[in-house]
């Protein structure tokens, strides 16, 4: 009988013991799944002439603001393999400055290619709003202006980063432009957002540019240049993985869907001003204020595996 309840109560003990592993390793994983939400933080430090975004300590993006360049613009824009997605201008396009916002032809003035003595951006002021938590938030001011002309707009931009998943960077652009006197853009592809991808994610380079209507590269019937769509995305493949950047326009933005403006080298831009209603030029007027908001995913894998369709939905509701 002594050996029997001896018997037992070892296995009790075993039972025991295993239940109380189970607690312990599933604690851990709680434990260890809610130190690593808490560790996402996401934060905004200027240094010098730029702010740096940065995710858990590692560089996302710096948002350059030097009174030397044409334009405040982002670079690097690095994506989950920690390399950027984006090129720092070339040889044939010195003006592609990776992720930015300008325009040509404005009241005789060029906001976009080289020349500041032609047009420039400036930065006002920049002020981090939030940083260190789940996002990073910045508001920057900027006036347009260039020698012997009176300004023609100034604008205020809304810079949000944040990061939902681990294979997923999202930036959030909102700017207002408020026109100082009446104002007239010519005809003109180079205009407002605009993204200029790394060579080895480009068409050339063997990567692929999509929109939402699933039409694919620049030229032809299924192309994508000049077609009107809600969002576009670049991916490629590159030290064995594949990445890439989609850029969306909010649905309450003027010109919503704008046409595209898109390369097979890795440049594409919703471009409202190359296809004005008139044909000719966009009239503003002063004192009128135009709010564009964009959103770029810098993603892991193509567009479907990204679910930039799925994303889209989710923004348009935002």
């Amino acid at each position: 009988m002594r050996g029997d309840a001896d018997r037992q109560w070892g296995k009790r003990k075993k039972k025991i013991s295993k239940m109380k592993t189970l607690i312990t390793l599933t604690l851990a994983f709680f434990l260890t799944l809610g130190s690593l939400t808490a560790q996402q933080k996401i934060t905004a430090e200027q240094v010098g002439d730029k702010i740096e975004f940065r995710v858990n300590g590692a560089l996302f993006t710096n948002y350059i603001i030097s009174d030397y360049e044409k334009y405040p613009f982002f670079y690097p824009v690095n994506g989950p393999s920690n390399a950027s997605v984006t090129s720092m201008r070339n040889a044939n396009y010195p003006h592609h400055s990776s992720l930015f916002f300008g325009c040509d032809k404005v009241n005789g003035g060029n906001y976009w290619q080289e020349g500041l003595e032609r047009g420039q951006i400036i930065s006002l002021r920049a002020d981090i709003l939030e940083s260190g938590g789940d996002k990073a938030v910045i508001e920057n001011e900027c006036i347009w202006r260039r020698p012997g002309a009176d300004a023609p707009i100034k604008d205020k931009r809304k810079i949000t980063v944040t990061k939902p998943s681990a294979d997923k960077f999202y930036l959030d652009f909102e700017v207002t432009m408020e026109m100082l006197m009446d104002v007239t853009i010519l005809k003109t592809n180079h205009s407002f957002f605009s993204g200029r991808m790394d060579p080895d994610l480009a068409v050339i380079g063997g990567g692929k540019m999509v929109n939402a209507e699933g039409e694919q590269g620049e030229k032809g019937d299924e192309g994508t240049f000049g077609k009107r769509s809600a969002w576009m995305d670049y991916n490629g493949e590159r030290m064995g993985k594949r990445e890439g950047m989609a850029i969306m326009q909010h649905p309450s933005n003027d010109w919503y869907p704008s046409p595209w403006f898109t390369r097979d080298y890795g440049f594409f831009s919703p471009t409202p001003m190359y296809w004005p209603e008139n044909g000719k030029a966009t009239e503003l007027k002063k004192g009128e204020k135009v709010t564009l908001r964009y959103r770029v995913i810098v993603h892991s894998g193509d567009e479907k595996e990204a679910d930039i369709a799925g994303e889209f939905e989710k923004f348009s509701k935002e």
